[in-house]
């Protein structure tokens, strides 16, 4: 058989794999979601069709890392998604139905003459609940899921609490942060102006969120608590909060000072170091504090092959993401361009 478990740690690679792809997609998705959030609050419908067009080109394409990680998972650790998937059947259902939603609504208004409102609407709230939902799967699984031997043994709503809701609506301001901050370097006039301040507003939110997301986990387990605030670890892992703080300074420093890119790439970076934070407290649970990633890998020789067409198709697709945002590098216009 074909096995490469001699040669790589397998369950390590394709652990890293899946990680990227989900901060890939929170990244290149959650930026056209915001889009999508902030959408009928835009001073105008010229200023919405900006917005439209500037993401116009990379939204289909952006959710190529969902499927990645969700088939990866799938594929390279079975026992992490059986137990994983009927924990979080309702949310992942929502949130796919939220996305289909605004793909939806995406297509039918740049068609729509008479019913251009509705689908404005459509997309907006499309985009809230795909936001949404995706905040509260984090939310709930980072606070673990119950588990006997080898399934879920908890109940259909275990997912639903206040802390996965405070989470969902964080996802939603921190989303939002990533559209704004888009719109910014995607235009300019009235329309990069009105995403200043929007950006400016959320930045507050996304800090005070971010704040309670890093304060509580610590507080709901000890070993996380233990892993931040002991010595030595408190003072190797300063550096991620610390960072985290500048970048916040930075970006409302580009956004009063004119700047375009700036703040777009340094709300990234607090993506970023939020997502650092969540995977260094729960290295190395895949389902967090029941199973880890080597525990719910597959079979060498399944994930040996996986990662040969991974090898081969991976650079195709950053490729291809690498060129498309090259070619509609530059601002967007109020007229459609979309087929």
């Amino acid at each position: 058989m074909f096995d490469l478990s001699g040669l790589v740690n397998l369950p390590l690679i394709w652990y890293g794999l899946i990680i990227t792809a989900v901060i890939l997609y929170v990244i290149l998705d959650g930026f056209d979601l915001g889009v999508g959030v902030l959408f009928p609050f835009a001073p105008s419908d010229r200023c919405r069709d900006r917005m439209m067009n500037s993401i116009a080109p990379f939204w289909d394409g952006n959710e190529t890392w969902l499927v990645l990680g969700g088939g990866g998972l799938f594929a390279a650790f079975p026992l992490a998604y059986a137990i994983l998937m009927p924990a979080l059947y309702i949310p992942v259902t929502v949130m796919l139905l939220g996305l289909i939603f605004r793909g939806v609504a995406f297509e039918f208004r740049f068609k729509a003459n008479t019913s251009k409102r509705i689908w404005d609407y459509a997309f907006h709230f499309g985009s809230l609940l795909a936001s949404f939902m995706q905040g509260a799967i984090i939310g709930a699984a980072v606070q673990g899921v119950d588990v006997a031997g080898r399934r879920f043994a908890g109940g259909t709503f275990d997912w639903l609490n206040a802390y996965s809701i405070m989470t969902g609506v964080a996802l939603i301001f921190g989303y939002a942060l990533l559209g704004s901050t888009w719109v910014v370097m995607k235009t300019d006039g009235e329309t990069q102006r009105w995403a200043r301040k929007s950006a400016s507003y959320v930045l507050g939110f996304v800090g005070i969120f971010l704040a309670v997301v890093s304060i509580s986990m610590p507080m709901m387990n000890m070993d996380i608590r233990h892993l931040w605030f002991s010595t030595p670890n408190i003072y190797y892992l300063l550096p991620i909060p610390v960072a985290t703080l500048a970048l916040f300074i930075l970006i409302w420093h580009g956004l009063h000072t004119g700047r375009e890119f700036r703040p777009f790439f340094l709300s990234i970076g607090v993506f970023l170091s939020g997502y650092a934070g969540i995977g260094i407290s729960l290295w190395p649970w895949i389902v967090p504090f029941a199973v880890t990633y080597r525990q719910a890998a597959a079979a060498p020789e399944s994930q040996s092959l996986l990662l040969v067409g991974t090898v081969v198709m991976l650079p195709v697709v950053l490729g291809y993401t690498a060129y498309c945002y090259y070619i509609f590098r530059g601002k967007a216009s109020h007229e459609s361009a979309y087929g």
